[in-house]
């Protein structure tokens, strides 16, 4: 970014925030090309900028997906090693379930064959972030056997997208983590 013309970073900024609000009303399939004429520019601007789709939502999801690794970090020194697992889970659900798009692009990832290149980070970012999480808890012996952090992360990512249309979705996904918490992590 540094080192553009001052209208190219303007034009980045205004994107974005375009992006995030035709995400969060539309989902991960929003229309690149609708975006380009709500933000007042061409679809080669917004390929300057974003040349795939995924470039366009890593950069929609980076700033929280930056916050729930530091916030990681943070819970990783806590003596209660499963409170700040379930801790740091809970906040990974409630940002896949509220930022619409979100978990869809997780799945998507998941889901891409293992050479095929990532440029959506997320996936990546958060499994680096939540993996001394789940180690530590492993190590603690406050969960179950063989349980990865890939392996709550779908977890987290299927109750997002069982719950996104629910009327009640932030109550009816609570519950399903306490209950997969119940599961791999038993009290």
């Amino acid at each position: 970014m540094t080192g553009q013309r001052a209208d190219a970073r303007r034009n980045y900024a205004l994107l974005l925030s375009v992006a995030e609000q035709a995400i969060a009303e539309q989902g991960a399939d929003a229309s690149l090309e609708q975006i380009a004429r709500t933000a007042g520019v061409g679809s080669g601007t917004v390929r300057r900028h974003f040349p795939t789709r995924h470039a366009l939502l890593a950069a929609v999801f980076r700033k929280q997906v930056d916050v729930l690794a530091d916030q990681a970090r943070a819970l990783a020194v806590r003596p209660d090693s499963r409170a700040a697992l379930v801790r740091w889970l809970e906040a990974v659900l409630s940002f896949a379930a509220t930022t619409r798009g979100l978990a869809e692009a997780l799945n998507r990832d998941h889901a891409a064959d293992p050479g095929e290149a990532h440029e959506h980070c997320a996936t990546a970012r958060l499994t680096e972030a939540g993996d001394p999480l789940v180690r530590r808890a492993a190590a603690d012996g406050v969960l179950a056997p063989g349980v990865t952090i890939t392996d709550l992360l779908d977890l987290v990512t299927g109750i997002a997208l069982a719950t996104e249309h629910h009327p009640d979705a932030a109550a009816v996904a609570e519950r399903l983590l306490r209950l997969t918490i119940a599961g791999v992590s038993p009290a």
